[in-house]
């Protein structure tokens, strides 16, 4: 279902907005979320890229992935809010921190993934699936 959804930074300085389709919305449990989000798990909204808006300016972090390819972090240089991240093994794919979003009902888990990863203080949902890892990907 086509939506507009808003967002941005703690200070401001940054804003967006998303309009059409999410492709999905999930938790992940992975390392690298873990410690770059400062809690137990990252939640995003995947959209395709074109469907977001921004102004404002971005820093990047790159790091490799469990992947082996590299993901793209983006954040507000002035109060340091995740805004966005983006995986090459996900072209064209923006995921967009929940966090982030002016109103945080917009935000269902639908899945999580990289589960058995998750700490004791922060377990998946048990209303959606986990996958102990990736979910099997469709060819």
């Amino acid at each position: 279902m086509a939506q507009t959804i808003t967002g941005g930074c703690l200070c401001g300085a940054v804003r967006y907005k998303i309009t059409g389709d999410l492709i999905f919305s999930g938790k992940c449990y992975c390392e690298d979320c873990r410690k770059s989000g400062s809690t137990g798990h990252s939640s995003v909204l995947a959209v395709p890229e074109p469907s977001v808006s921004l102004t404002g300016k971005l820093t990047e972090f790159k790091k490799k992935g469990s992947s082996g390819q590299p993901i793209s972090r983006k954040f507000c240089p002035v109060c340091g809010s995740r805004i966005s991240s983006a995986a090459a093994v996900m072209p064209g794919v923006l995921m967009i921190n929940a966090s982030s979003l002016d109103d945080p009902e917009k935000f269902v888990t639908q899945m999580s993934v990289f589960a058995s990863r998750a700490p004791s203080w922060d377990q998946p949902p048990a209303s959606s699936p986990a996958f102990p890892e990736m979910p099997p990907q469709a060819h």
